[in-house]
This record gives C-alpha cells, structure tokens and sequence, in this order.
C-alpha cells in the first residue's frame, strides 16, 4: 500500500471516529455533551497555548490560561441549565483573567503586552465559542419544572449545536468534491492557497440541501423544532459563511506562527485547532443569528 493511500485510510478511520464521538456526545445526554466540550476545551487551549509559547517573545501560563477557559464553559453549562440563575458564578473567571493580567508586573518577561494579548486570545478565540454551545444546547421553558431557579423549564436540544457541526461537515466535503472537480479561481491565495470559488459555492450548494432535509424532518408529524425549514436553511448559510472565515482565521494563525498544522493528536486531520476552526467562528454566528430570529 502506497503512503498516499497510508495517509488516506488513516485519515478516514480518525474522521470516522471523530464523527461517532461527536454525534455521541451531543445524543447520549446532556452530560455527556458538557464533558465532551469541557475537554475539547481544554486540550484545544493547552495546544494553543503551547503554539504561541513557541513563538520568540511569548511565555503565558499554560495551565491557568487553560483552566479559565474550561471553567468558562463549565460556567456558562451550569447557568444555562438553570443551576443557578446568579452571574456570581462567573466571578472566578474574571478573577483568574484579573491575576493573570497582574501576574506579567512581577514576572519580568520580555514582552508583557504580547503575553497579555495572547492570553486573552485564548479565551475570547477558542473558549468564548465554545462555552457559547450551551446558547444553543438549551432553551428555557415556560413549565414549572424543579431545579430551575424561577419555576422555569430547561429543554436540551441536541439537534441545534449538532446541526452546526453537521454543517461544517458537509460544507467541507462538498467543498473538496466540487474543488477537486472545477476549482479554478482561487478564494483567498494569500492565507489559503487550496480553497477555490467553486469548492465554497459546491459546499455552500450542499449545505443549503442538507438544512432542509434536517428542517424537514425536524418539523414533521408530531416533530415541531423551534426552527421551521426557511430558519433552518438560514442557519446553514450563516455556517457556511462564517466557517470559511474561521478556517481562513486559522490559516492566517498558523502561517503568522511558520506552521504547517497545530498538532498531531488527530492522524490525519492535525491538531485540535485544525479540526475546529471553522467552528470557533460559526458556533458566535449561529447564535447571533439564533438571537435575531427573536427579536
């Protein structure tokens, strides 16, 4: 067998998993889903961290850094599951981000202001978006219902930060099928040399289809999600266009640090970074878009 096609199966068996894992974790429960992410969370910080501590001029604390990020999205669970209704919850956070702004006065690195713009690029690139899956994970009702603060009833919806990965899913492979077969003009040579016109309308094509197969089945029979079709197919436009900007954003990340990939913990695929960026822009998206939709 040929390393090419080495390369190929491997990567297919880790994608294959990748997706059984996913789709896993956002179905079994909602526990399994706030245990997935707090981890993705996690090793996907600790990687960054260890890019940009790589970089001459740059040393923040990895462990702290990486911790605030996980505790932010445990935060942001617990609130939107009606644990507690009190934004004190969120203090820690900000005393972790305070000390870890007034520890670079004591530390005497060569460069404080990088450290500091580093770290919070931590936390507002990669943490942010994903503490934001609990937006989209669940929704308060108006059932009395105990363990919600205020008689409120908290719905775990697996469909709706699935769908999002589904996308981006889809809008990558139909990306590289329709690219492969009629790319010609490049989208973005500059940060991203791969990508064509005719990949990103292929894979935008195929999303567009996917969303109304999902809004279909989604609001059919007794089925009635809290999206109809049109919002459905608006959603996945709205993923298409931001994970493409997220997966520039992260070409343009590597190619300022000199990388070819962010890691090697996924064979295949890269690192953690490579197999989310489109995502830490989509996921804000999606609910900014979600937000609207009630307004």
């Amino acid at each position: 067998m040929s390393d090419k096609m080495k390369n190929l199966v491997v990567r297919a068996i880790t994608g294959a998993l990748f997706v059984i894992v996913m789709v896993g974790g956002f179905l079994w429960s909602p526990l399994s889903m706030i245990v997935l992410f707090a981890i993705i969370t996690g090793m996907t910080i600790w990687e960054y961290t260890g890019l940009v501590n790589a970089k001459e001029g740059v040393a923040i604390n990895r462990f702290i850094t990486t911790l605030a990020g996980v505790y932010l999205f445990l935060a942001t669970a617990g609130w939107r599951m009606g644990l507690t209704s009190d934004f004190i919850v969120f203090i820690p956070y900000i005393l972790t981000i305070v000390y870890l702004f007034i520890s670079e006065l004591y530390l005497k690195q060569q460069d404080p202001v990088n450290d500091w713009a580093y770290t919070m690029l931590s936390q507002m690139y990669i943490a942010l978006p994903f503490s934001l899956i609990n937006i989209l994970a669940f929704h308060v009702g108006s059932t009395d219902a105990m363990g919600y603060p205020g008689g409120m009833m908290v719905d775990y919806d697996s469909l709706l930060p699935l769908s999002i990965f589904i996308f981006l899913w889809t809008n990558d492979t139909g990306a590289y099928c329709s690219g492969s077969l009629f790319g010609k003009h490049k989208l973005f040579p500059r940060i991203s040399p791969g990508k064509s016109w005719e990949g990103s309308i292929g894979g935008g094509i195929l999303v567009l289809l996917v969303a109304a197969l999902i809004g279909y089945l989604a609001n059919n029979g007794d089925n009635q999600h809290l999206l109809n079709m049109p919002q459905w197919i608006g959603l996945g436009l709205v993923v298409v266009f931001f994970g493409t900007w997220g997966d520039l954003v992260e070409s343009l990340f590597k190619r300022t640090l000199g990388i070819k990939d962010s890691g090697k913990i996924l064979p295949g695929h890269g690192g953690m970074l490579d197999r989310f960026d489109s995502s830490l822009l989509a996921i804000p998206a999606a609910v900014i878009y979600l937000y609207t939709l009630t307004i």
